[in-house]
């Protein structure tokens, strides 16, 4: 039986006015405080930022994505440059997932709304096959044909070397069928125990599995399936797949799943991460996100700011062209405080690269001074005055 004598997960406060908990989530690699914010690192990089900025930024957790790196440069070469800890000169606790939801998705996102459930229709081409010994598909970078099994994808993040791992599962898009959704999370499950079979065989003490909630927006599956991973020798529980239509879908999803999880493990939403969703989840006893928010959104010159509406200002809008103040000095951080935002709307509008990299390292800065705000007002039982403070609402 699995027991993870490398990891653990304590739950020492909890909110008396929600499900909302703080705890201290311990890896090989460190130990982080939750809730807390995975920033992604999908190609074995943060977009913009080396770790010694994302340690600046007082970054906790980062991920990185089995997909693809296994395409390219290949989970072989990672192992044999050390693992991804050493490859990417990051020493922190380090996530990755299993590859699972960018074969569904056809590893460029052109299907990640759709299975998220914000739009509809599309037709994966480079999916050619899901069958119980798992799925087919044609490689992004050269066109070659692979093969993706709950075994292969074990064997793949063990050979990547990061602390906490995802089971593999079948990601349904929104428009499917609740049979074909209940058949795919009968299938997910079945994945899930050759994932553990798997890495139990190889257990070598360094790593730890999740379970991921399946089900769609159908609470009837969702139950089952956070049934099932609890009562499975994961470490921790992940909240995956089509996630629904509207925010409100979204809160049912989880809302049909968590209070069937185990209760003593860690939460993780996969792929969520607005701030708004970050207040709304940490209630519902969520600890952790990952999302791509933070650098996508500085890569198209958005500052994420608190009390800003809609969370965010975008320095390309000429209203910021003589604009002197800085973006934040509340970060305590030189990217939010010592650059004027008609500086930064400059170097946007002249396409230096340098107003990506500030940005950036801003916004990590900011979603991680969220997640300590939301840590001490959980402890201080102050969480909605804090979201006010955020949001403005």
């Amino acid at each position: 039986m699995l027991d993870y004598p490398e990891f653990s997960f304590d739950i020492h406060h909890t909110d008396s006015k929600s499900k909302a908990r703080l705890g201290r989530l311990k890896t090989p690699h460190g130990t982080i405080e939750t809730p807390n914010y995975i920033f992604c690192g999908t190609k074995a990089a943060i977009k913009g930022l080396s770790p010694a900025q994302m340690i600046e930024a007082r970054t906790d957790i980062i991920l990185s994505n089995t997909y693809h790196l296994m395409l390219r440069p290949g989970a072989d070469l990672v192992e044999r440059m050390g693992g991804l800890h050493k490859f990417m000169g990051w020493n922190g606790p380090l996530l990755t997932d299993s590859g699972g939801f960018q074969v569904f998705s056809l590893g460029e996102g052109t299907m990640a709304d759709e299975i998220k459930g914000r739009n509809r229709g599309h037709d994966n081409k480079n999916l050619l096959e899901i069958t119980e010994e798992g799925c087919v598909f044609r490689s992004y970078v050269d066109g070659r044909k692979i093969k993706l099994t709950p075994e292969s994808a074990m064997e793949i993040q063990r050979k990547l070397g990061a602390d906490l791992l995802m089971q593999f599962d079948e990601c349904t898009p929104y428009h499917v069928t609740k049979d074909y959704t209940a058949r795919s999370m009968e299938m997910s499950i079945r994945w899930g125990d050759r994932c553990l079979v798997e890495f139990e065989r190889r257990d070598n003490g360094a790593q730890a599995l999740y379970g991921i909630i399946q089900g769609g927006v159908y609470g009837d599956l969702r139950r089952i399936s956070a049934e099932y991973t609890k009562d499975r020798p994961f470490f921790g529980t992940a909240v995956g797949g089509c996630l629904g239509g509207s925010d409100e879908e979204m809160e049912t999803v989880v809302a049909a799943s968590l209070p069937y999880a185990h209760p003593a493990r860690p939460v993780h939403f996969l792929g969520i991460g607005k701030i708004k969703d970050v207040f709304r989840f940490v209630r519902m006893g969520v600890d952790t996100f990952d999302c791509v928010i933070p650098t996508r959104l500085a890569r198209h010159g958005t500052a994420l700011l608190k009390g800003a509406p809609g969370e965010s200002i975008n320095l390309n809008n000429a209203r910021y062209r003589e604009d002197q103040s800085p973006l934040d000095e509340g970060n305590n951080l030189e990217a939010s405080s010592s650059f004027s935002k008609a500086y930064i709307h400059h170097l946007l509008k002249c396409e230096e690269l340098l107003a990506m990299q500030i940005l950036a390292q801003h916004n990590v800065a900011t979603i991680n001074r969220l997640m300590r705000e939301i840590r001490l007002a959980i402890k201080t039982g102050t969480l909605d005055a804090l979201e006010k403070e955020w949001l403005g609402s």
